[in-house]
């Protein structure tokens, strides 16, 4: 849930690129002056009424309608809100800004998610029956306002001709499989607390994660919150949750969507999944009308060409209002641009750092290669013996099984901001990677370019003293002069090997196979650099610490050590799985 509003998805990251398709520009479009009517009341079926806010041509006729709901407050953003309204009025679209059930000038109760696709559908068939409408709705927003697009959309309202859906949070525990909100998610149950956004800066973060046990936290952070409690009574994926999905629902979605987010985005891993999902399952007829853009971005899509200490180059930010508009042109307009002429999926590939189209998300000629664990049981921390290879474990080898201490009281850090806003970037792992409760294992210099693009995926198999434990592992680009950038990561909690649907115990000693779901990326590995891949039992705060005893999650204030084992022999080859392109003469 670490979400940007509305106001700065759709209102800030503005930046020139080249030219649209000569296609698209052939003739310049109408535009028109606009005019803004203020909370305008819209009724809910329940009669609950929603707060908008409608900017449009001011001129006689009607206009497709494009929708962005947020409960981010829609008065606030300064300039740069007007001007991006604005920008889509003057181009022939009323511009209906709304806020959520309970959010802004909004009546009724805050929940989130809950109402929101009931209320999504409502607002959709509104605006469509009003005498400046077009009747053809298009819906826009990121974040939390992506995922009550999807949310809406698998109720099919009659009039919904299309989506632009930014850095969309997955089904729960897609993202984060631990059976619980991880910690920094409290800090955005403060932010959206009551109707105005909170100051964040009123808490200490950082002293507050520590807190336990986590059922409790919003307690301590001075505002109980019910929404908080409740998800500690479902740890599964129980019905409980049935109103926040939408991923088990693609054969529903019948409209076209662009999709977007960036290799960075904290919330990252739903965007392709929803892409792929919907070209797969959707609607027959608008599979083919699937869009996916992934720049080197992190939550705050196009927000800049350097992200922490990693410079992408000039063409890393774009021209993204002109996306958004060609989209829209095409599908509430009916505009012939050019678009369906032109591959379906746009990619931008670090470390070349040049965009490039394809067919296809995953990449069909993508082959799929299982680096492998080496070590001779001493792969603890930079000093270690670790090493990372295409060659697999062979009978009779020295291959001895890695070993480290889990201390939940002394976690591994996943290095971040303190707040829910961006989780982590494109930082330097090597203090951390000073620790001997983190494997490390890479590769020799690479002798040319290898572009790893897709999905990241690993098999371990491990064992664990405790009751219960989590593994991480974290994909690296380590440079030449040592720089040990992070890529992608992901982790598994071993009650929940088989699925979220069931924890099942775990034997203390006991070897399992652990399958983890690293998320994506796209980057070429230069020559001279190193692929490195680190697992640990923590990456605090991003993760809540396991405790190691197996007690019900989120509800314990007992930590206890464990020994964690990662075993990499013939019968055990613990891999990382990396989807290798083909580099093109």
């Amino acid at each position: 849930m670490r979400i940007l509003s509305l106001i700065l998805l759709l209102g800030l990251f503005r930046a020139q690129a080249p030219a649209p398709a000569p296609e698209a520009a052939a003739s310049a479009p109408t535009t028109y002056e606009t005019r803004t009517d203020f909370n305008i009341r819209v009724k809910m079926r329940d009669g609950v009424e929603l707060s908008a806010d409608i900017t449009r041509p001011a001129a006689e006729g009607r206009f497709p309608v494009i929708l962005g709901r947020t409960p981010y407050n829609k008065g606030t953003g300064g300039k740069d809100r007007v001007e991006l309204v604005r920008y889509f009025a003057s181009r022939g679209y009323v511009f209906v800004a709304m806020d959520v059930r309970g959010r802004g000038d909004s009546d009724g109760e805050w929940v989130p998610y809950r109402n929101d696709g009931r209320d999504g559908y409502d607002a959709i068939e509104w605006c469509a029956a009003q005498p400046w409408s077009t009747g053809k709705v298009g819906t826009i927003g990121g974040s939390y306002n992506g995922k009550i697009q999807w949310l809406t959309a698998i109720l099919r309202p009659p009039h919904l001709a299309a989506m632009i859906a930014l850095t969309s949070p997955s089904d729960p525990f897609v993202e984060f499989p631990t059976g619980v909100p991880i910690p920094p998610d409290i800090s955005w149950y403060h932010y959206t607390a009551g109707h105005v956004v909170q100051n964040e800066e009123a808490v200490d973060w950082p002293s507050l994660y520590e807190h336990l046990p986590l059922v409790t936290m919003d307690d301590a952070m001075g505002r109980p919150t019910r929404v908080w409690k409740d998800q500690f009574d479902h740890t599964t994926l129980d019905s409980w949750w049935d109103p926040e999905r939408y991923q088990n629902a693609y054969d529903r979605v019948q409209v076209p969507v662009l999709h977007i987010s960036g290799w960075y985005d904290d919330e990252q891993v739903g965007t392709p999944l929803n892409y792929a999902g919907v070209a797969a399952k959707g609607a027959p007829e608008i599979r083919k009308a699937q869009r996916l853009l992934m720049g080197p971005w992190p939550h705050a899509i196009n927000s800049g060409t350097k992200l922490g200490d990693v410079e992408f180059g000039p063409t890393a930010k774009i021209d993204i209002n002109a996306v958004w508009v060609r989209f829209f042109d095409r599908w509430l307009k009916g505009q012939d641009n050019g678009l369906d002429r032109e591959p379906p999926v746009r990619i931008f590939v670090m470390g070349e750092n040049v965009w490039r189209d394809e067919a296809e998300w995953p990449l069909a000629r993508a082959r799929y290669t299982k680096y492998y664990l080496h070590g001779r049981g001493r792969a603890n921390s930079l000093q270690g013996d670790g090493a990372l290879s295409t060659s697999e474990p062979a009978a009779g080898s020295a291959e001895k099984p890695d070993s480290y201490t889990h201390d939940p009281a002394r976690p591994v850090p996943f290095l971040t901001d303190p707040t829910f806003a961006q989780l982590g970037g494109t930082d330097d792992y090597r203090p951390v990677e000073r620790r001997d409760d983190v494997l490390v294992y890479t590769t020799e210099p690479l002798s040319e370019s290898t572009e790893v693009c897709g999905p990241i995926k690993a098999r371990l198999w491990a064992s664990t003293s405790g009751r219960d434990a989590d593994f991480m592992v974290k994909l690296l680009d380590v440079w030449p002069d040592g720089y040990a950038q992070r890529l992608s990561d992901g982790m598994v909690r071993a009650r929940f090997r088989g699925g979220m649907e069931r924890q099942e115990p775990v034997e203390p000693g006991r070897v399992y196979p652990l399958d983890v779901d690293a998320w994506n990326t796209c980057q070429v590995f230069l020559p001279r650099h190193r692929i490195r891949v680190e697992i640990a039992s923590s990456g605090f705060p991003k993760y809540d610490r396991n405790p190691s005893t197996g007690e019900p999650l989120g509800k314990t204030t007992r930590l206890e050590r464990s020994e964690q084992k990662i075993l990499h022999d013939k019968e055990h080859p613990s891999h990382v799985v990396l989807p290798i392109v083909p580099r093109k003469p």
